[in-house]
Protein backbone atom coordinates (compact mmCIF):
# COMPACT_ATOMS: atom_id res chain seq x y z
CA UNK A 1 0.00 0.00 0.00
CA UNK A 2 3.55 2.20 -0.32
CA UNK A 3 1.51 3.81 -3.74
CA UNK A 4 -1.73 4.41 -2.32
CA UNK A 5 -3.52 7.71 -2.12
CA UNK A 6 -4.46 9.03 1.19
CA UNK A 7 -8.47 8.14 0.11
CA UNK A 8 -7.20 4.06 -0.64
CA UNK A 9 -5.75 3.65 3.03
CA UNK A 10 -7.59 1.98 5.79
CA UNK A 11 -9.52 5.08 7.79
CA UNK A 12 -8.81 5.04 11.77
CA UNK A 13 -11.34 3.82 14.12
CA UNK A 14 -13.08 0.96 15.22
CA UNK A 15 -15.34 0.74 12.46
CA UNK A 16 -17.36 -2.44 11.21
CA UNK A 17 -17.56 -1.32 7.49
CA UNK A 18 -15.20 0.42 4.94
CA UNK A 19 -17.70 2.42 2.56
CA UNK A 20 -14.95 3.49 -0.57
CA UNK A 21 -17.49 5.32 -3.25
CA UNK A 22 -15.42 6.08 -5.95
CA UNK A 23 -16.26 7.05 -9.71
CA UNK A 24 -15.35 4.29 -12.86
CA UNK A 25 -11.33 3.84 -12.76
CA UNK A 26 -10.69 5.51 -9.64
CA UNK A 27 -8.73 2.16 -8.27
CA UNK A 28 -11.08 0.69 -6.00
CA UNK A 29 -10.75 -3.09 -6.87
CA UNK A 30 -7.01 -2.14 -5.83
CA UNK A 31 -7.74 -0.80 -2.95
CA UNK A 32 -9.72 -3.43 -1.74
CA UNK A 33 -7.64 -6.45 -2.70
CA UNK A 34 -4.73 -4.76 -1.38
CA UNK A 35 -6.94 -4.17 2.29
CA UNK A 36 -8.17 -8.00 2.02
CA UNK A 37 -4.69 -9.41 1.19
CA UNK A 38 -3.22 -7.56 4.03
CA UNK A 39 -5.54 -8.80 6.29
CA UNK A 40 -4.75 -12.74 5.01
CA UNK A 41 -1.08 -12.69 5.30
CA UNK A 42 -1.31 -11.12 8.63
CA UNK A 43 -3.11 -14.47 10.42
CA UNK A 44 -4.71 -17.11 8.80
CA UNK A 45 -8.77 -15.84 8.44
CA UNK A 46 -11.19 -16.36 6.01
CA UNK A 47 -12.48 -14.31 3.16
CA UNK A 48 -15.99 -13.34 1.81
CA UNK A 49 -15.29 -11.97 -1.67
CA UNK A 50 -18.88 -10.79 -2.80
CA UNK A 51 -19.59 -9.50 -6.22
CA UNK A 52 -22.88 -8.95 -8.37
CA UNK A 53 -22.46 -11.80 -10.19
CA UNK A 54 -20.39 -15.06 -9.59
CA UNK A 55 -18.37 -14.02 -12.78
CA UNK A 56 -17.63 -10.55 -11.23
CA UNK A 57 -16.10 -11.88 -8.97
CA UNK A 58 -13.98 -13.86 -10.27
CA UNK A 59 -13.04 -11.87 -13.56
CA UNK A 60 -12.92 -8.53 -11.50
CA UNK A 61 -12.05 -9.17 -7.84
CA UNK A 62 -9.61 -12.20 -8.28
CA UNK A 63 -8.48 -12.31 -12.09
CA UNK A 64 -8.16 -9.01 -12.45
CA UNK A 65 -5.05 -6.58 -13.56
CA UNK A 66 -5.52 -5.28 -9.83
CA UNK A 67 -7.04 -8.84 -8.41
CA UNK A 68 -6.02 -10.84 -5.54
CA UNK A 69 -4.44 -13.10 -7.99
CA UNK A 70 -1.72 -10.80 -9.07
CA UNK A 71 -1.20 -9.53 -5.50
CA UNK A 72 -1.01 -13.25 -4.06
CA UNK A 73 1.48 -13.91 -6.57
CA UNK A 74 3.25 -11.18 -6.22
CA UNK A 75 4.06 -11.73 -2.65
CA UNK A 76 4.78 -15.29 -3.46
CA UNK A 77 2.15 -16.62 -1.32
CA UNK A 78 -0.60 -18.29 -3.48
CA UNK A 79 -1.12 -22.09 -2.44
CA UNK A 80 -4.09 -22.81 -4.71
CA UNK A 81 -6.78 -21.25 -6.94
CA UNK A 82 -9.60 -22.76 -8.15
CA UNK A 83 -11.08 -21.50 -10.60
CA UNK A 84 -14.82 -23.17 -11.08
CA UNK A 85 -15.46 -22.98 -7.45
CA UNK A 86 -14.01 -19.40 -6.75
CA UNK A 87 -11.69 -20.32 -4.05
CA UNK A 88 -7.93 -18.85 -3.40
CA UNK A 89 -5.88 -20.19 -1.00
CA UNK A 90 -2.48 -18.95 0.98
CA UNK A 91 0.63 -20.88 1.89
CA UNK A 92 -0.66 -19.76 5.54
CA UNK A 93 -3.83 -21.37 5.44
CA UNK A 94 -5.74 -18.30 4.50
CA UNK A 95 -8.64 -18.30 2.41
CA UNK A 96 -10.83 -16.51 -0.02
CA UNK A 97 -14.39 -17.48 -1.50
CA UNK A 98 -16.28 -15.66 -4.39
CA UNK A 99 -19.99 -15.17 -3.76
CA UNK A 100 -22.72 -14.20 -5.58
CA UNK A 101 -25.18 -10.88 -4.88
CA UNK A 102 -28.12 -13.05 -7.37
CA UNK A 103 -27.73 -16.19 -5.05
CA UNK A 104 -27.96 -14.18 -1.67
CA UNK A 105 -28.81 -17.75 -0.05
CA UNK A 106 -25.27 -19.31 -0.96
CA UNK A 107 -23.92 -17.01 2.14
CA UNK A 108 -25.98 -18.98 4.70
CA UNK A 109 -23.71 -20.98 7.10
CA UNK A 110 -20.13 -19.98 5.81
CA UNK A 111 -18.62 -17.88 8.49
CA UNK A 112 -15.65 -15.39 7.91
CA UNK A 113 -13.54 -12.76 9.24
CA UNK A 114 -13.29 -10.54 6.88
CA UNK A 115 -15.73 -9.48 3.30
CA UNK A 116 -15.18 -7.36 0.52
CA UNK A 117 -18.64 -6.79 -1.43
CA UNK A 118 -17.61 -5.13 -4.72
CA UNK A 119 -19.97 -2.50 -6.25
CA UNK A 120 -22.56 -3.44 -3.77
CA UNK A 121 -25.12 -0.61 -5.47
CA UNK A 122 -25.21 -2.74 -8.61
CA UNK A 123 -26.43 -6.35 -7.01
CA UNK A 124 -29.46 -7.77 -7.74
CA UNK A 125 -30.58 -8.64 -4.65
CA UNK A 126 -28.14 -5.78 -2.67
CA UNK A 127 -30.31 -5.88 0.98
CA UNK A 128 -30.70 -9.73 1.05
CA UNK A 129 -26.76 -10.56 0.16
CA UNK A 130 -25.75 -7.67 2.75
CA UNK A 131 -27.66 -9.34 5.16
CA UNK A 132 -26.25 -12.64 4.91
CA UNK A 133 -23.04 -11.46 4.19
CA UNK A 134 -23.18 -10.01 7.83
CA UNK A 135 -24.89 -12.91 9.81
CA UNK A 136 -22.10 -14.98 8.63
CA UNK A 137 -19.41 -12.27 9.80
CA UNK A 138 -18.62 -14.15 13.23
CA UNK A 139 -15.03 -14.98 13.17
CA UNK A 140 -12.46 -13.65 15.13
CA UNK A 141 -11.96 -10.08 17.70
CA UNK A 142 -13.56 -7.30 14.98
CA UNK A 143 -14.95 -8.32 11.57
CA UNK A 144 -14.71 -6.01 9.31
CA UNK A 145 -15.99 -5.00 5.50
CA UNK A 146 -14.66 -3.06 2.93
CA UNK A 147 -17.40 -2.13 0.31
CA UNK A 148 -16.30 -0.78 -3.17
CA UNK A 149 -19.09 0.86 -5.29
CA UNK A 150 -20.23 3.46 -7.73
CA UNK A 151 -23.03 5.47 -5.46
CA UNK A 152 -26.25 4.79 -6.41
CA UNK A 153 -29.15 6.27 -4.64
CA UNK A 154 -30.16 2.40 -2.94
CA UNK A 155 -31.88 2.18 -0.09
CA UNK A 156 -28.49 0.13 1.69
CA UNK A 157 -26.64 2.25 -0.43
CA UNK A 158 -28.30 5.61 1.36
CA UNK A 159 -28.40 3.71 4.85
CA UNK A 160 -25.03 2.66 4.98
CA UNK A 161 -23.81 6.61 3.94
CA UNK A 162 -26.33 7.87 7.20
CA UNK A 163 -25.22 5.74 9.60
CA UNK A 164 -24.00 7.59 12.71
CA UNK A 165 -23.02 5.50 15.20
CA UNK A 166 -19.82 5.01 14.05
CA UNK A 167 -20.04 1.22 12.73
CA UNK A 168 -19.57 3.18 8.81
CA UNK A 169 -16.64 5.36 7.98
CA UNK A 170 -16.49 6.54 4.54
CA UNK A 171 -14.31 7.76 2.03
CA UNK A 172 -14.65 9.29 -1.47
CA UNK A 173 -12.65 9.42 -4.98
CA UNK A 174 -13.29 10.49 -8.60
CA UNK A 175 -12.36 8.18 -11.58
CA UNK A 176 -9.66 11.13 -11.99
CA UNK A 177 -7.86 11.20 -8.93
CA UNK A 178 -5.97 7.88 -10.57
CA UNK A 179 -5.47 9.74 -13.63
CA UNK A 180 -1.74 8.51 -13.60
CA UNK A 181 -2.57 4.78 -14.08
CA UNK A 182 -5.31 5.61 -17.17
CA UNK A 183 -4.72 6.15 -20.93
CA UNK A 184 -4.81 9.82 -21.53
CA UNK A 185 -6.74 9.38 -24.62
CA UNK A 186 -9.69 7.55 -22.38
CA UNK A 187 -9.89 10.60 -19.50
CA UNK A 188 -10.16 13.33 -22.87
CA UNK A 189 -12.76 11.14 -24.13
CA UNK A 190 -14.40 10.45 -21.19
CA UNK A 191 -14.68 14.17 -20.60
CA UNK A 192 -15.74 15.08 -24.22
CA UNK A 193 -18.69 13.05 -23.28
CA UNK A 194 -19.91 13.11 -19.75
CA UNK A 195 -18.71 15.68 -18.07
CA UNK A 196 -21.62 18.27 -16.34
CA UNK A 197 -23.57 15.20 -17.43
CA UNK A 198 -25.69 13.36 -14.46
CA UNK A 199 -24.30 9.99 -15.55
CA UNK A 200 -20.73 11.98 -15.13
CA UNK A 201 -21.41 13.16 -11.65
CA UNK A 202 -22.43 9.68 -10.76
CA UNK A 203 -19.98 7.30 -12.94
CA UNK A 204 -16.62 10.06 -13.09
CA UNK A 205 -17.05 11.97 -9.73
CA UNK A 206 -18.51 9.58 -7.68
CA UNK A 207 -21.62 11.35 -6.92
CA UNK A 208 -24.53 10.22 -5.24
CA UNK A 209 -27.49 11.48 -7.36
CA UNK A 210 -31.00 11.72 -5.77
CA UNK A 211 -34.44 11.76 -7.63
CA UNK A 212 -34.83 14.39 -10.36
CA UNK A 213 -37.10 16.86 -10.61
CA UNK A 214 -39.67 16.54 -13.37
CA UNK A 215 -39.22 12.92 -13.53
CA UNK A 216 -42.24 10.58 -14.13
CA UNK A 217 -40.23 7.76 -12.18
CA UNK A 218 -38.50 8.07 -8.47
CA UNK A 219 -36.22 5.18 -7.94
CA UNK A 220 -38.47 4.44 -4.15
CA UNK A 221 -41.40 4.12 -6.09
CA UNK A 222 -39.64 1.41 -8.04
CA UNK A 223 -38.00 -0.18 -4.91
CA UNK A 224 -41.39 -0.28 -3.12
CA UNK A 225 -43.16 -2.64 -5.20
CA UNK A 226 -40.17 -4.94 -6.50
CA UNK A 227 -40.19 -8.73 -5.96
CA UNK A 228 -37.72 -11.07 -6.67
CA UNK A 229 -39.89 -13.69 -8.64
CA UNK A 230 -42.06 -13.35 -11.29
CA UNK A 231 -45.50 -15.02 -9.43
CA UNK A 232 -46.73 -18.49 -11.67
CA UNK A 233 -50.15 -16.85 -12.82
CA UNK A 234 -48.88 -15.26 -15.69
CA UNK A 235 -51.42 -14.89 -18.65
CA UNK A 236 -49.23 -12.42 -21.20
CA UNK A 237 -45.79 -11.98 -21.87
CA UNK A 238 -44.60 -9.82 -25.13
CA UNK A 239 -41.20 -8.81 -25.63
CA UNK A 240 -41.00 -5.33 -26.58
CA UNK A 241 -38.55 -3.43 -28.94
CA UNK A 242 -37.45 0.28 -29.39
CA UNK A 243 -35.02 -0.21 -32.64
CA UNK A 244 -32.22 2.27 -33.33
CA UNK A 245 -31.69 3.73 -36.51
CA UNK A 246 -27.96 2.99 -37.07
CA UNK A 247 -25.35 0.48 -35.75
CA UNK A 248 -21.98 2.10 -34.52
CA UNK A 249 -20.23 2.97 -31.53
CA UNK A 250 -22.22 6.19 -30.78
CA UNK A 251 -25.52 4.69 -32.09
CA UNK A 252 -28.68 4.75 -29.42
CA UNK A 253 -28.67 1.18 -28.10
CA UNK A 254 -31.78 -1.38 -29.04
CA UNK A 255 -34.13 -1.43 -26.19
CA UNK A 256 -35.45 -5.01 -25.78
CA UNK A 257 -37.46 -5.14 -23.02
CA UNK A 258 -39.45 -8.94 -21.98
CA UNK A 259 -43.00 -8.03 -19.65
CA UNK A 260 -45.39 -10.26 -18.47
CA UNK A 261 -48.97 -9.62 -16.70
CA UNK A 262 -50.80 -11.76 -14.13
CA UNK A 263 -54.35 -13.09 -13.77
CA UNK A 264 -54.76 -9.99 -10.96
CA UNK A 265 -54.07 -7.23 -13.80
CA UNK A 266 -50.46 -6.85 -12.26
CA UNK A 267 -47.16 -5.90 -15.08
CA UNK A 268 -43.86 -7.39 -14.31
CA UNK A 269 -40.45 -6.05 -16.06
CA UNK A 270 -38.90 -9.52 -16.29
CA UNK A 271 -35.45 -8.31 -18.02
CA UNK A 272 -33.71 -5.94 -20.28
CA UNK A 273 -31.55 -7.79 -22.87
CA UNK A 274 -31.13 -4.22 -24.56
CA UNK A 275 -27.88 -4.07 -26.41
CA UNK A 276 -25.97 -2.09 -29.22
CA UNK A 277 -25.32 -3.65 -32.60
CA UNK A 278 -26.47 -3.97 -36.20
CA UNK A 279 -29.83 -5.15 -37.19
CA UNK A 280 -29.39 -8.85 -37.40
CA UNK A 281 -27.32 -8.90 -34.34
CA UNK A 282 -30.37 -7.20 -32.39
CA UNK A 283 -32.55 -9.32 -34.18
CA UNK A 284 -31.20 -12.48 -33.21
CA UNK A 285 -31.35 -11.27 -29.60
CA UNK A 286 -34.88 -10.86 -29.75
CA UNK A 287 -35.60 -14.30 -31.23
CA UNK A 288 -33.56 -16.12 -28.76
CA UNK A 289 -35.35 -14.15 -25.79
CA UNK A 290 -38.66 -14.57 -27.39
CA UNK A 291 -38.18 -18.46 -27.04
CA UNK A 292 -36.61 -18.18 -23.72
CA UNK A 293 -39.13 -16.41 -21.88
CA UNK A 294 -42.06 -18.31 -24.12
CA UNK A 295 -43.28 -14.50 -25.40
CA UNK A 296 -46.73 -14.97 -26.66
CA UNK A 297 -45.85 -11.56 -29.09
CA UNK A 298 -43.01 -9.09 -30.10
CA UNK A 299 -44.11 -5.11 -29.97
CA UNK A 300 -41.92 -3.04 -31.73
CA UNK A 301 -42.17 0.41 -32.64
CA UNK A 302 -42.20 1.06 -36.52
CA UNK A 303 -41.95 4.87 -36.60
CA UNK A 304 -38.10 5.33 -37.43
CA UNK A 305 -37.82 1.76 -39.33
CA UNK A 306 -40.69 1.37 -40.58
CA UNK A 307 -41.01 -2.77 -42.46
CA UNK A 308 -37.52 -2.70 -42.34
CA UNK A 309 -38.07 -3.96 -38.49
CA UNK A 310 -40.29 -6.85 -38.96
CA UNK A 311 -38.77 -8.01 -41.96
CA UNK A 312 -35.61 -7.93 -40.28
CA UNK A 313 -36.90 -10.30 -37.39
CA UNK A 314 -38.33 -12.28 -40.22
CA UNK A 315 -35.15 -12.62 -41.43
CA UNK A 316 -34.04 -14.64 -38.49
CA UNK A 317 -37.08 -16.52 -38.14
CA UNK A 318 -40.11 -16.55 -41.18
CA UNK A 319 -43.21 -16.80 -38.56
CA UNK A 320 -43.19 -14.61 -35.69
CA UNK A 321 -45.78 -13.39 -33.90
CA UNK A 322 -45.58 -8.98 -34.62
CA UNK A 323 -47.68 -6.59 -33.49
CA UNK A 324 -46.34 -3.26 -35.02
CA UNK A 325 -46.54 0.04 -32.88
CA UNK A 326 -47.10 3.42 -34.53
CA UNK A 327 -46.20 6.28 -32.33
CA UNK A 328 -48.42 9.27 -33.07
CA UNK A 329 -48.57 10.49 -29.25
CA UNK A 330 -45.93 12.42 -27.91
CA UNK A 331 -43.41 10.60 -25.14
CA UNK A 332 -45.06 12.42 -22.31
CA UNK A 333 -48.50 11.18 -23.52
CA UNK A 334 -47.22 7.69 -23.84
CA UNK A 335 -45.21 7.42 -20.80
CA UNK A 336 -47.78 8.90 -18.25
CA UNK A 337 -50.28 6.41 -18.35
CA UNK A 338 -47.62 3.72 -17.76
CA UNK A 339 -45.95 6.25 -14.65
CA UNK A 340 -49.19 6.49 -12.98
CA UNK A 341 -49.89 1.98 -13.27
CA UNK A 342 -46.35 2.38 -10.89
CA UNK A 343 -48.13 5.06 -8.81
CA UNK A 344 -51.33 2.43 -8.23
CA UNK A 345 -48.49 -0.52 -7.51
CA UNK A 346 -49.27 -2.65 -10.01
CA UNK A 347 -45.89 -2.73 -11.47
CA UNK A 348 -43.22 -4.69 -10.71
CA UNK A 349 -39.69 -5.06 -11.50
CA UNK A 350 -38.10 -8.92 -10.70
CA UNK A 351 -34.82 -8.07 -9.28
CA UNK A 352 -32.45 -4.96 -10.21
CA UNK A 353 -33.02 -3.77 -13.66
CA UNK A 354 -29.58 -0.99 -13.36
CA UNK A 355 -29.50 0.75 -16.70
CA UNK A 356 -33.62 0.29 -17.63
CA UNK A 357 -34.27 2.00 -14.21
CA UNK A 358 -31.56 5.06 -14.47
CA UNK A 359 -32.98 5.66 -17.55
CA UNK A 360 -36.69 5.81 -16.03
CA UNK A 361 -35.68 8.40 -13.01
CA UNK A 362 -33.44 10.28 -14.96
CA UNK A 363 -35.37 10.83 -17.71
CA UNK A 364 -37.97 13.80 -17.77
CA UNK A 365 -41.00 14.57 -20.51
CA UNK A 366 -38.63 18.19 -21.62
CA UNK A 367 -35.43 15.65 -22.12
CA UNK A 368 -34.99 15.49 -26.37
CA UNK A 369 -32.83 12.33 -26.40
CA UNK A 370 -35.01 9.15 -26.75
CA UNK A 371 -34.38 6.87 -23.79
CA UNK A 372 -34.75 3.24 -25.69
CA UNK A 373 -34.55 1.07 -23.05
CA UNK A 374 -37.38 2.88 -21.48
CA UNK A 375 -39.70 3.75 -24.97
CA UNK A 376 -39.61 -0.49 -25.16
CA UNK A 377 -40.30 -0.32 -21.88
CA UNK A 378 -43.71 1.65 -22.26
CA UNK A 379 -44.75 0.20 -25.34
CA UNK A 380 -44.43 -3.02 -23.87
CA UNK A 381 -46.43 -2.56 -20.96
CA UNK A 382 -49.07 -0.35 -22.77
CA UNK A 383 -49.64 -3.29 -24.92
CA UNK A 384 -49.94 -5.67 -21.60
CA UNK A 385 -52.19 -3.35 -19.58
CA UNK A 386 -54.20 -1.13 -21.39
CA UNK A 387 -54.93 -4.14 -24.15
CA UNK A 388 -53.62 -4.35 -27.70
CA UNK A 389 -56.08 -4.90 -30.93
CA UNK A 390 -55.28 -8.58 -30.64
CA UNK A 391 -56.04 -8.76 -26.60
CA UNK A 392 -59.66 -6.00 -27.67
CA UNK A 393 -60.76 -9.06 -29.82
CA UNK A 394 -60.45 -11.76 -27.14
CA UNK A 395 -62.06 -9.62 -24.90
CA UNK A 396 -65.03 -8.94 -27.07
CA UNK A 397 -65.87 -12.86 -27.01
CA UNK A 398 -65.27 -13.33 -23.78
CA UNK A 399 -66.57 -12.49 -20.06
CA UNK A 400 -63.38 -10.81 -18.31
CA UNK A 401 -63.42 -10.99 -14.18
CA UNK A 402 -62.41 -8.58 -12.10
CA UNK A 403 -59.01 -10.92 -12.04
CA UNK A 404 -58.09 -10.15 -15.06
CA UNK A 405 -58.58 -13.95 -16.33
CA UNK A 406 -60.91 -14.15 -19.58
CA UNK A 407 -63.80 -16.70 -19.61
CA UNK A 408 -65.72 -18.30 -22.13
CA UNK A 409 -69.30 -16.33 -22.92
CA UNK A 410 -72.31 -17.82 -21.07
CA UNK A 411 -69.56 -18.94 -17.83
CA UNK A 412 -71.22 -18.16 -14.53
CA UNK A 413 -68.48 -17.80 -12.15
CA UNK A 414 -64.74 -17.23 -13.61
CA UNK A 415 -62.33 -20.64 -13.92
CA UNK A 416 -59.38 -18.74 -12.39
CA UNK A 417 -61.10 -17.12 -8.84
CA UNK A 418 -64.42 -19.20 -8.71
CA UNK A 419 -65.85 -15.10 -8.41
CA UNK A 420 -69.72 -14.41 -9.95
CA UNK A 421 -69.42 -12.98 -13.87
CA UNK A 422 -71.82 -10.18 -15.00
CA UNK A 423 -72.59 -10.25 -18.43
CA UNK A 424 -70.92 -7.34 -20.37
CA UNK A 425 -67.43 -6.97 -18.80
Amino acid sequence: MRLARPEQLPPPGEWSTWLYLAGRGAGKTRTAAEWVMAKAIQSQVRIAILAPTFGDGRDTCVEGESGLLAIAKRYRLLDGYNRSQGALRLTNGSSFRIYSGEEPERLRGPQHHYAWADELAAFRYAREAWDQLQFGLRLGLHPQTIVTTTPKPKPLIKELMNRSDGSVTMTRGSTFDNRANLAPNALIELLARYEGTRLGKQELYGELLEDVEGALWSLSLIERDRVKHSPTDIVRRVISIDPAVTANTTSDETGIIICARDRQGHGYVEADHSMRGTPLEWAKTVVNAFDHYKCDAIVVEVNQGGDMIASTLRTVRRELPIKEIRAFKGKRLRAEPVSALYEQGRIHHVGVLEELETQMTTWTPDDLGSPDRLDALVHGLTELMNGGGAEAWMRSLAIVCECGYPNVKGSISCVSCNAILREGR
